[in-house]
């Protein structure tokens, strides 16, 4: 098959794209002929190494998590899937080594859900990393409850913009904070916008917020952090993906999962009209060096989406 590996740690220069074996299919798992592949923060930051700490590399490494695809083939275990399905997953595995970048891949049933009906391929792509980690960061790290008042930060980002329309579903007030590029996507999705400003960001807060807020949802880590760990009200409750100092302001430092149950949810969420996945770029499977790199730089109002032939 086609596919991108790495063979050492580094940046976008050490992508290769030619021919690997086609992958072998486990007993549990499903083999997904792959339409796209979405670029996420973290398929980079795994390449360059910060996360040899916690996840072995087995090389070569075909790199991405999000998928989505058609069943080819289901492992002899498996009975929710056979061949012709429409899926999308999260593929995240115990070490680095058989992803998405690539024409096939195997992937453990735990990590698929039913592709979204209304969505295209690439936008059902897109959807898998993100929402899962919004959704399970809302029910299960924050336990969010209708009437709350939810403040997430970057709120216009891939995470963030999926948190805002799933805690709008839940009947939550959301207040999104965002660099002024963002704005008026955080308007748009239903949030109350804040502005990503030191000197005034805890001020917007106080004024849409005077109580304090029941929940903060940080996707993005440093000084808004610290900033907002204040502004809970008595009991609020803070979750971070993004910086493990948030265990120090008494929050919870939350890695999201895979899980088919949730990743069902989300596509049904989807087919009713709740979630929106815009994509902002796409590139050829040969080009997700510049995927990457569209992806690193920022400023892109959507997701970055490699798609395969």
């Amino acid at each position: 098959m086609k596919a991108i590996s790495y063979r050492r740690y580094g940046g976008p220069e050490v992508l290769e794209y030619g021919e690997l074996p086609d992958p072998k299919v486990g007993p549990d798992e499903v083999l997904v002929e792959v339409r796209a592949a979405a670029v996420n923060p973290v398929d980079w930051k795994a390449q360059a190494g910060y996360l040899d700490g916690m996840i072995d590399a087995v090389f070569p490494v075909v790199p991405g998590w999000d998928v989505s695809g058609v069943v080819v083939r289901p492992g002899v275990s498996v009975t929710e899937w056979a061949a012709g399905d429409e899926v999308m997953g999260y593929v995240r595995e115990d070490v680095l080594s058989h992803g998405t970048f690539a024409e096939y891949v195997a992937a453990p049933v735990r990590t698929l859900g039913r592709k979204p009906r209304r969505y295209s391929f690439e936008e059902a792509a897109g959807l898998p990393l993100a929402g899962l980690t919004a959704y399970q960061a809302l029910h299960t790290a924050l336990a969010v409850r209708p009437g709350e008042t939810v403040l997430v930060l970057a709120a216009a980002g891939g995470v963030g913009s999926m948190a805002v329309q799933i805690a709008r579903h839940l009947g939550c007030r959301v207040l999104g904070a965002a660099r002024a590029s963002g704005r008026d996507r955080v308007a748009e999705l239903g949030a109350e916008p804040v502005l990503f400003d030191e000197e005034t960001f805890a001020g917007q807060v106080r004024e849409l917020a005077p109580d304090g807020v029941d929940a903060v949802l940080d996707t993005l880590g440093g000084p808004f952090l610290q900033h907002a760990a204040k502004l809970r009200a008595p009991g609020g409750r803070l979750a971070s993906i993004a910086d493990g100092e948030v265990l120090a302001l008494g929050g919870l430092y939350y890695w999201v999962r895979p899980d088919a149950a949730d990743l069902n949810a989300l596509a049904d969420l989807a087919d009713e009209g709740v979630l929106d996945v815009r994509v902002a770029k796409t590139f050829p499977l040969e080009r997700a060096a510049d995927a990457q790199r569209a992806n690193a730089e920022g400023g892109l109002q959507g997701k970055v989406v490699v798609t395969v032939p």
